[in-house]
């Protein structure tokens, strides 16, 4: 793969602020799966999933539906039990453990609230079940509900509340009983973009605050990159891909990872010529040869894939003065987003590119427009060459 830099290849992930561990601490996870299996019949939800995940760190299952994260999630949580292998929290082996004794809490996607309870008393549920003395009850509610800012809105009940409000009690409650680990089912799913946008940045400063470990299931690659620390993109039952945000988005591994994170253009091709800091890949989708820096095991003539994010690419009416990685194309569809504008080209092979420019000046700028003709380019570490 692309030569990564040196935090890239430390084993450890970037952690919640004030609990890294120290430098010469070896890394040790706080939540390991091993071989994990759940089968429902002779079908796999999940598929003989090993996973580690650090204390402090908001780790996210990444997925679309029925890849089974959230059935890893209910494992975790000792709601669904595994068929083979074991879940360790802390070094000790829960597998056999019910929800109840576990040191972990569960944030559902419908929140789950008691509408005949007030926010307050929802919150304390939990800690009265568990038989606290009231002064503590009150004084852990208290506290949490000043963390997730509702202590004015202590009296009132959930349909009384706005879903960005409701959403701040669930976690309120998942939080209050101080569990080691806190597992989130698409959390902010109900929510609407904006909202959701502002929630991402709330969770994140609680979680830092409290330092509790964080994971969450979501199919939404935007969310996944703004909340964790690591994301594990799961693919029926299995975990394909583990790392940081800019490894999984940055770096994919293969052609699902690639097409799922994020938008982007693939070519195939065989590579003609392996030098020690790039190869040279034949590609007749594109036209061209491509020129990617690259230090894989690669041999020369075996087919492959690039994979080139949509900005990336630099589009100009004027042919660059380079040899490899540019395409003569012609701009067929644009459109206007704001921020950014997304064009679709198409080339001499009939593919279409896509490629994203942000708008950075007004309106009046002229930028290229449909039916021009122009150049398309990249430089040679913009693209990844993919295992699979």
């Amino acid at each position: 793969m692309v030569t990564e830099d040196s935090t890239m290849n430390d084993p450890r992930p970037r952690l919640a602020a004030g609990i890294r561990p120290a430098p010469d601490e070896p890394a040790q996870p706080y939540v390991r799966a091993e071989g994990v299996t759940r089968k429902f019949g002779e079908v796999a939800a999940v598929d003989d999933v090993t996973l580690e995940i650090y204390r402090g760190e908001v780790f996210c299952l990444l997925g679309g539906s029925g890849c089974g994260k959230t059935t890893l999630l209910r494992i975790l949580a000792g709601l669904e039990p595994a068929t083979t292998g074991r879940v360790l929290i802390d070094g000790e082996d829960v597998t056999g453990t019910p929800p109840f004794r576990r040191p972990v809490n569960m944030m559902f996607q419908s929140y789950a609230l008691f509408p005949h309870l007030s926010v307050r008393n929802n919150v304390a549920f939990g800690l009265r079940q568990d038989g606290l003395p009231s002064r503590q009850i009150n004084r852990r509610v208290a506290s949490m509900l000043e963390l997730v800012k509702l202590g004015p809105f202590a009296r009132r009940k959930p349909h009384q509340l706005s879903g960005g409000q409701r959403q701040r009690v669930a976690l309120a409650r998942a939080l209050v009983k101080q569990p080691k680990l806190l597992l989130l089912d698409e959390p902010l799913g109900a929510l609407d973009r904006q909202l959701r946008e502002e929630m991402q940045f709330e969770l994140i400063n609680i979680q830092q605050t409290l330092g509790i470990t964080f994971v969450v299931v979501t199919h939404d690659q935007e969310e996944a990159m703004t909340l964790s620390s690591r994301i594990g993109v799961m693919h029926a039952g299995r975990i394909v891909q583990t790392g940081t945000p800019t490894q999984i988005y940055e770096y994919p591994r293969s052609r699902f990872v690639a097409q799922f994170v994020g938008s982007v253009n693939l070519f195939e091709g065989r590579v003609e010529e392996r030098a020690p800091d790039h190869v040279l890949i034949a590609s007749e989708k594109a036209g061209c040869t491509l020129a990617v820096e690259h230090v894989a095991q690669v041999a020369v003539g075996a087919p492959v894939a690039v994979a080139v994010r949509p900005e990336k690419l630099v589009m100009a009416h004027e042919p660059p003065g380079h040899e490899y990685n540019h395409i003569p194309a012609i701009v067929d569809e644009v459109a206007y987003r704001g921020g950014l504008s997304i064009y679709k080209l198409r080339i001499a092979t009939g593919h279409t590119l896509h490629l994203t420019q942000p708008n950075r000046d007004r309106a009046t700028v002229q930028r290229p427009a449909a039916h021009d003709a122009v150049f398309v380019s990249w430089h040679p570490a913009s693209g990844v060459v993919l295992d699979s």
